[in-house]
């Protein structure tokens, strides 16, 4: 029988990355990141809720996510949902869900600084993202 374990999310980044290394040297970065649904109540009520995903990047993804990614920017992630179960320190058992992504896309539009004087090219100025550019 086939299987399929695939997460897509397109949300703003929660916290600053973090960067670690394996023991064998492997670089692994993680994020906190948020999605937001919007919707009415049956009273005419609008109201918004707020889902928090733990993203865990591996090797040059890692590596890129950790320079280029700041609290606040926009971010499509694509993975798969892994689940975890180890003892805290307090001897409670825990459990946690996490997106490892094959995939991480930067949304927002980054700026360059360039020095007085200097001209960006225009092929090293990017171009704003529009709905038909995601790929679902």
């Amino acid at each position: 029988m086939v299987s399929l374990n695939k997460i897509i999310l397109i949300g703003n980044v929660g916290t600053d990355p973090e960067m670690r290394f394996t023991p064998s040297g492997n670089p692994v970065t993680s994020f906190r990141l948020a999605t937001n649904r919007v919707y009415t109540t049956a009273d005419g009520e609008r109201k918004q809720e707020t889902e928090w995903f733990t993203i865990v990047t591996w090797r040059k993804q890692a590596e890129s996510c950790n320079q280029f990614l700041t609290k606040g920017q926009r971010v499509y992630v694509e993975g798969s949902l892994r689940t975890r179960a180890w003892e805290g320190r307090d001897g409670q058992r825990r459990v946690t869900a996490e997106v490892i992504a094959s995939r991480v896309l930067f949304l927002d539009r980054q700026t360059v600084a360039s020095l007085p004087g200097d001209e960006l090219p225009n092929d090293m100025i990017s171009e704003e993202v529009e709905p038909e550019d995601l790929p679902f």
